[in-house]
């Protein structure tokens, strides 16, 4: 069980760097919840590989600084269908 939790939680990492996704998108394709994929990249990713730990947390601090942003722009669209 340990090392399908480990392939999974590189898969993912590797997943994020790729398309650099947030962990909402992730957990889709990966069909697991968003906590299951914080917690993938947040404590079991630096254990693994501290390299591509850093990789990604790069990005998710970009996304999370992005998203009120991607917030905005659905309410907008959302309110643009209504019409």
């Amino acid at each position: 069980m340990k090392d399908y939790i480990e392939e999974r939680t590189l898969e993912i990492a590797n997943y994020i760097i790729e398309t650099k996704a947030t962990v909402r998108e992730a957990a889709k394709v990966f069909k697991v919840s968003k906590s299951t994929v914080h917690k993938d990249v947040s404590e079991r990713l630096p254990k693994l590989n501290p390299i591509i730990y850093e990789e990604v947390r790069k990005i998710l601090e970009k996304n999370k600084a992005e998203r009120h942003i991607r917030g905005g722009f659905a309410t907008k669209m959302k309110y643009k269908t209504m019409d």
